[in-house]
């Protein structure tokens, strides 16, 4: 890009996140409902501290405030100590007013650094600063749905938006499967566009024929797993799994009711009845792999995703830049797959590790992927409050498997054999 492309772009990345935030009070903004989400005025200044830690500091720009280092930094011990993460929600200073200062300040710096570094600087500038920007979308996500789950713990239930016009419902229909010939294929990013660390080095797969549903598990299937008693039938768990039904006492997944005649779900836009037939969101895990077992089928490996989604263009789906803020059915009664990006992030089968060949970044900036590869489940694709352009075939986002506040959902595949039981011979790409 040139420097006047980039700077366009930073402050676009950088309003829309405050255009994220702008319907929420300073209240709403230091909520923290759990150790696992963040208040909103925290990502709002640790998307700014990114930026000044990782691009201005080490070109001698001095801080804002000394003192944001410690309180914004999430997880760089390579960048010194850091308030822990369970007490976020304890900061009621810097207030929401403040950070929105905090912000400002930075942009400025920014932007009289994209404009007057020296050109020989340039290159590393700009991966820095596409870097920046993509860890902050992330972030945008984050705010939606950190708040969409302090919102759910709240004996109100509101709404961060008013409720939009009724979806149109839709008829769930069956699961479709399209099947694939597998073989030796290959994955993860190459090329010149920006990607994080964690998708490369490219490398060989092998793929045994496999099947894969045309759509995602929808919320009639959800409900058809809760009435036949799928959760309290531990044939259908991962031991891990249904000691964690029991413990908790769950009966859904987070947010739904299954009463008499409907399902509702909390969203970003209240209480509402969902549509049979519009993907599942907020499974985690656990009930993803028991629910595609419930289906008759297993969830995909990462490999096999990103096979199939490589043939789509990553940008056609249901994002956060078209507001709607939840799953929605397909219009296309499509046998072929479809819904790969967007709507919800797919569970698959595949444990977060590293590629062949991987080796992190240098420097703090080297701790971003690197050191959450143990005991986490790789997530494609994108949800309905993923921006769009954020996600690509070779994306891989990562969640605990107990995850269940995220937008995510599940897709069903299944082994093809032949008669003898071996893997047939003779599929295609569909």
């Amino acid at each position: 890009m040139t420097r006047e492309e980039l700077a366009r772009r930073y402050l676009a990345v950088r309003a829309r996140t405050e255009h994220l935030a702008a319907p929420l009070s300073p209240e709403d903004q230091g909520l923290q409902s759990m150790p696992s989400a963040s208040p909103t005025k925290w990502h709002r200044a640790h998307t700014t501290w990114f930026f000044e830690a990782f691009v201005l500091a080490p070109r001698g720009i001095p801080p804002v405030d000394p003192r944001y280092g410690y309180l914004f930094n999430s997880c760089y011990e390579g960048l010194g100590e850091r308030h822990a993460r369970p007490k976020r929600g304890l900061l009621s200073r810097p207030t929401a007013e403040a950070v929105g200062a905090y912000r400002r300040a930075v942009d400025a710096s920014m932007c009289d650094l994209l404009r007057e570094a020296p050109d020989e600087d340039w290159p590393a500038l700009e991966a820095l600063v596409d870097l920046g920007l993509a860890h902050e979308q992330q972030h945008q996500e984050l705010l939606l749905t950190d708040i969409r789950h302090a919102f759910s713990e709240s004996p109100l239930l509101p709404a961060y938006l008013p409720a939009g016009a009724p979806s149109t419902r839709r008829s769930p229909g069956e699961l479709v499967f399209a099947e694939h010939a597998g073989g030796v294929c290959v994955v993860g990013h190459e090329g010149t566009g920006f990607s994080f660390d964690n998708e490369g080095p490219r490398h060989r797969i092998f793929l045994e024929p496999f099947a894969i549903a045309t759509r995602p598990v929808n919320v009639a299937e959800v409900r058809a797993f809760v009435e036949a008693g799928g959760y309290r039938t531990p044939s259908l768990w991962l031991s891990a799994g249904y000691e964690r039904v029991r413990a908790l006492g769950l009966t859904a997944p987070h947010g739904m009711r299954v009463e008499p005649g409907s399902v509702l779900g909390f969203t970003l836009r209240g209480l509402v009845e969902l549509d049979p037939a519009e993907p599942a969101s907020h499974l985690d895990y656990y009930e993803a792999d028991a629910i595609a077992r419930f289906l008759g089928g297993r969830l995909p490996t990462e490999g096999a995703w990103e096979h199939v989604a490589s043939h789509v263009d990553p940008e056609d789906g249901n994002f956060v830049d078209d507001e709607i803020l939840r799953p929605v059915a397909s219009a296309s009664g499509s046998r072929r797959v479809e819904q790969l990006f967007g709507d919800v992030w797919e569970w698959t089968s595949s444990s977060y590790a590293a590629y062949p060949g991987y080796a992190p970044a240098e420097g703090a900036v080297g701790e971003y992927n690197g050191k959450f590869m143990v005991g986490q489940y790789v997530l494609r694709g994108g949800s309905a409050l993923t921006p769009r352009g954020h996600v690509r075939a070779t994306y891989r986002n990562f969640w605990p498997p107990d995850t269940g506040f995220q937008m995510t959902g599940a897709r069903v595949a299944r082994d093809v054999r032949g008669e003898t039981g071996r893997p047939r011979e003779r599929t295609g790409i569909e």
